[in-house]
């Protein structure tokens, strides 16, 4: 088995751990001052807008030796507006320029047909108004909104109402993020943007699902036991699904890595780049707020119920009666027993399941050489 498989198989049976849960205020530390810096850099720089959103128009060139620097050049100097160039794979250019109309476009087409040393009837041109990419925005904002909603609606029934209430505090993380991102660094947003920012939010709750799941299982007849609190068992059910989550962000990163470093980087493509760039910076977001948010947030809520505020009581309590007597408790047992191998079922049999004068605690498993010596 590789080291990999091992330290998930042993993350799996509680025998290694990382306490996510009991340093939550850590991770929520980091998460607020990350969408502190996002809001700023949104409200400071705002948010770089593609033509769909503010007009303007697209000029596709014959093959052309002109370098993308040099084109960026000659289309800023005839159109007096900032330009975006990118050369295509077959060493054709495409130019955005913002804010223009048909004369002014047909104008800036002439120039660049003189620029570049070819015809300028040759030069395609595409008019882009805003109100297109205002409609854009508007059924984004609805998709979001009706996303949003199911989601709660599902995760309430399907859950319960506080891991409902912790993914959606987690997707709307991703999101400012991912946004916050894109003020901070500049990068244009355009329509393949909006799709890649309504993608991830499937992967981000893909990931908090499973790690829900797993939870709730685990917890299942929590308050019949006096060996974990809610918050231990969370973060050993967080702990147990941990390699599961990180192989799952791994794989879909790497296409999507190939889509934005191979597909835009070499080939130049346009709203495929906009789309991985989202898709990209998402993932990553979506995988730590997963580990780091929805869960410690989950046991957060759930801490404040009555019945597990009286569970954590018998917890400690029993915890500090066995450490009196010297005695190790039954969490330690368990722990003792699934890292020997123990069924947990035989190392946690109830004490006061046994009849009188029996020996209690961990059972022997049977000798397999018993049957051979007779």
């Amino acid at each position: 088995m590789s080291r990999l498989g091992t330290i998930g198989a042993r993350l799996y049976r509680g025998e290694v751990g990382y306490d996510f849960v009991g340093k939550r205020m850590i991770w929520y530390g980091v998460s607020i001052l990350i969408t502190i810096t996002a809001i700023v850099g949104l409200a400071v720089q705002g948010l770089n807008m593609g033509i769909e959103f503010k007009g303007g128009a697209v000029f596709s060139t014959p093959k052309t030796s002109v370098s993308v620097t040099q084109a960026q050049e000659y289309a800023e100097e005839a159109s007096g507006h900032p330009a975006i160039v990118q050369k295509l794979g077959n060493d054709t250019l495409r130019i955005q320029v913002s804010e223009l109309n048909t004369a002014q476009a047909d104008k800036v087409a002439d120039e660049l047909g003189k620029d570049l040393g070819v015809p300028a009837d040759q030069i395609d041109r595409e008019l882009v108004g805003p109100s297109w990419g205002e409609q854009i925005a508007n059924k984004a904002w609805t998709g979001l909104g009706v996303f949003m909603i199911l989601v709660v609606v599902y995760l309430a029934i399907a859950f319960e109402w506080r891991m409902a209430v912790a993914a959606l505090i987690a997707l709307i993380h991703d999101l400012t993020i991912t946004v916050g991102i894109y003020a901070l660094v500049g990068f244009e947003v355009t329509p393949g943007t909006v799709i890649g920012l309504l993608t991830i939010l499937g992967y981000s709750l893909y990931d908090t699902v499973v790690v829900f799941d797993g939870l709730k299982e685990a917890s299942k007849d929590i308050t019949k036991q006096t060996r974990w609190t809610y918050s231990e068992i969370a973060n050993r059910s967080l702990n147990s699904t941990l390699v599961r989550s990180i192989n799952t962000t791994v794989v879909a990163l790497l296409p999507v890595a190939g889509l934005l470093f191979i597909g835009g980087g070499f080939l130049g493509a346009g709203m495929l780049n906009d789309i991985s760039l989202s898709l990209f910076v998402g993932l990553a977001a979506g995988a730590y707020s997963s580990i780091f948010i929805a869960t410690p947030l989950v046991a957060d809520l759930k801490e404040r119920d009555p019945r597990m505020k009286a569970l954590k009581k018998r917890v400690l309590a029993k915890r500090a009666q066995a450490a009196q007597k010297g005695e190790p408790t039954e969490a330690q047992e368990a722990e003792a027993a699934e890292a020997a191998g123990t069924p947990e079922s035989l190392a946690t049999e109830p004490q006061d399941a046994a009849p009188a004068g029996a020996v209690v605690g961990q059972r022997r498993q049977p000798s397999r050489g018993r049957g051979k010596r007779r």
